[in-house]
């Protein structure tokens, strides 16, 4: 039996058109009815709930209360129970069916500026879409934007206004917080951030010793680190970047792990190096871990030469942060601490000075601008394009479709690109740190599963990794990124398409074999045996979003950083969740604060863990297992320890033998 839902027929896969496209700005959006029944076991979920949706928008843009009852999710909305009825309609369709209609292809793909993207591989018809653009209207996500982009405290947990955006507004911009305009406060960092790297890159600022200062180390994690270091690999074969960055090299430095430290300072010159610090607070564990030890090898190489320790400092050492007390307490001159704001959350910090600074020191500038240009670019169409055009909002939308009615919990993000094989991580911490919630932003348990699990890997390297469970195994929704220009051309006389053509043509045909599949029919039709015909069976029907590219440079790696940026927001808007604070990531950190102590009285009286300590016996033997295995090293009194090959000190010899040093 066919089953209408507010005028729009799910029994059938073909839609009946009106003399106006579901998806034109002049569509009336139309609203679903179900019947009472329904309704009222939906209410009964959530006992006494005012069923009242008003215009009021409270600091974390959700609903407001009326004062009678419980703030209704928006998982009992009559536009949420759309779609789940709506999935009966679309689970008896197949992506070899649908790809077929010409006029839905043309109306799932959607252009801005350069980019193009292509929904049309998703489990989804026009009334899905339709019946996802009813739920954002329900949902007052044009309210919630206006509410990020004016500078409200949609972060309510935190207190704070959401504006990463705000960083790459033009000069002639307002954009107000608490009654202040930041914009021109934004640029006075900027034009200082400008002429900083202006100095250090013409050598008009010199290392201690009177060297130009041509190799950076940024210290920072997660936020601190991922964007950059996306936007760095990015841009690093890109011919005008290439060029900018001649003789210059960045490196990050991330993980508290001594040998990450190594392989950050391995065969850099102190007298050449400039160390950038990176933590808005200044107190990051990790990061001020390695600062200390950073500041300790440029300090002591620097000494061997009879530079005080304070002049090292003051000419290698620079700082990102918005605790000055404690930038000064470090050593750091005040003067060369570039700082940001509260509301730019660490994950979306990369185009305030986190990332500007030291992408400014090897690239330059100017091309940092072309960068942020191509962020502010993507802003403004998500803030101003209508919903049906919007490529931010509508990516939103299908992964809330995709994870929340249709229970696919991974997004793998695959570019066709090596110089973006930074960009998963980079997404994997924006996605997963903003929508990893249990509870709305009114501290409420969700009834529904929100966030997904996000990896990737560069094609074709993902393709001889895990694309046969993609392919055969679990639903895994998948994002194609690919560029219409190479960085660098190659080809091969004799050979029959070019190196990037052949990426190109696996960017192509893999979205096509995950929506198309092929049948046992199909094998026997080749004369595949019959022993072999299910294994060699692809089911098909299997998402994907594909995104093209001009090319990788500044300005478009800039659209794509906010682009997810954007999305993300939209989900958390949707969900009615903080997108804005990650408080789980908090417990962890309390409880190595603890470990830290024992660990400490341990190796320094020699003991082991025991019952006393308050430890879980997996936890103490776990530790005590570690303790055995480390060698017990006793100083008369304290002292640094290092490889030789990173500090060459007293303690320190050469074996000609091997050429290796020891201590």
């Amino acid at each position: 039996m066919m089953t209408q839902l507010g005028g729009i027929h799910t029994g059938s896969m073909r839609v009946q058109r009106s003399g106006a496209s579901l998806l034109s700005p002049a569509a009336v959006v139309p609203r679903t009815r179900f019947p009472p029944s329904i309704v009222c076991a939906a209410w009964e979920k959530v006992a006494v709930a005012d069923i009242t949706h008003t215009n009021n928008v409270n600091g974390n843009g959700s609903s407001a209360d009326n004062g009678k009852g419980k703030r209704l999710s928006i998982a009992y909305s009559p536009e949420w129970m759309a779609l789940r009825e709506h999935t009966k309609e679309v689970q008896k369709l197949h992506l070899k069916d649908l790809l077929i209609d010409e006029e839905r292809t043309e109306s799932l793909i959607r252009e801005h500026n350069g980019l193009y993207v292509d929904f049309s591989r998703q489990n989804m018809t026009e009334n899905t879409l339709q019946l996802l653009l009813n739920l954002a209207e329900r949902a007052k996500l044009r309210t919630k934007m206006n509410a990020m982009f004016a500078g409200e405290h949609i972060n309510s947990t935190e207190d704070r206004a959401v504006l990463h955006t705000a960083m790459r507004a033009p000069r002639d911009a307002r954009v107000y917080v608490d009654g202040e305009d930041v914009v021109p406060g934004i640029w006075e960092v900027l034009d200082r951030i400008k002429d900083f790297t202006e100095k250090v890159r013409s050598g008009e600022w010199v290392g201690v010793s009177g060297k130009p200062l041509t190799d950076v180390v940024a210290v920072g994690i997660g936020g601190s680190y991922l964007g950059p270091a996306f936007i760095h690999t990015s841009l690093q074969f890109d011919e005008g970047c290439k060029a900018a960055a001649r003789g210059r090299r960045l490196r990050f430095l991330a993980n508290v792990d001594p040998v990450d430290v190594a392989k950050a300072l391995h065969e850099l010159d102190p007298e050449t190096t400039m160390v950038v610090v990176i933590s808005k607070t200044f107190t990051t564990t990790e990061t001020m871990l390695n600062a200390r030890t950073v500041r300790t090898w440029l300090t002591t190489e620097l000494a061997l030469q009879g530079y005080k320790e304070a002049d090292a400092v003051s000419k290698h050492m620079v700082a990102v942060s918005t605790n000055i007390p404690l930038v000064k307490e470090f050593g750091i001159d005040p003067e060369n601490a570039f700082g940001f704001w509260d509301w730019v959350g660490g994950r979306y910090s990369v185009t305030s000075a986190v990332g500007v600074l030291p992408l400014a020191l090897q690239y330059g500038f100017p091309k940092m601008e072309e960068f942020l240009k191509g962020s502010h670019d993507i802003d403004v169409h998500f803030r101003d394009a209508p919903f049906e055009r919007n490529i931010p909002v509508l990516m939103g939308l299908v992964s809330i479709w995709n994870s929340t009615f249709l229970a696919r919990s991974s997004v793998a993000v695959l570019p066709y690109c090596q110089a973006l094989a930074k960009f998963p991580a980079h997404i994997q911490q924006v996605a997963m740190e903003s929508l990893g919630k249990q509870v709305s932003a009114d501290g409420d348990p969700l009834p529904f599963k929100a966030g997904e699990i996000y990896f990737g890997e560069p094609g074709t390297n993902g393709q001889h990794s895990f694309y046969q469970l993609i392919h055969q195994g679990r639903m895994v929704p998948a994002e194609f990124i690919g560029t219409i220009k190479s960085q660098q051309s190659v080809y091969l006389r004799g050979e029959e398409v070019s190196n990037h053509d052949e990426l190109m043509c696996n960017f192509f045909a893999q979205a096509d074999a995950l929506a198309m599949g092929k049948s046992s029919d199909e094998l026997r039709g080749e004369g595949v045996p019959e022993r072999y015909i299910p294994h060699k069976t692809f089911s098909g029907n299997r998402p994907s979003t594909s995104i093209l590219l001009p090319g990788v440079n500044p300005y478009t790696v800039g659209q794509l950083l906010a682009l997810y940026e954007a999305r993300v927001a939209v989900q958390g808007f949707v969900w009615g969740l903080n997108a804005f604070d990650q408080w789980g990531v908090e417990l962890g950190k309390v409880l190595a604060t603890r470990v830290r102590k024992t660990m400490s009285e341990a190796r320094t009286k020699m003991r082991r863990i025991q019952i006393t300590d308050g430890y879980n016996p997996s936890t103490r033997k776990m530790i005590n297992r570690y303790l055995d295995g480390k060698q017990q090293l006793l100083y008369p009194e304290p002292k640094d320890v290092f490889p030789c090959d990173m500090i060459h000190s007293e303690g320190c010899t050469v074996d000609m033998s091997d050429g290796e040093e020891e201590q």
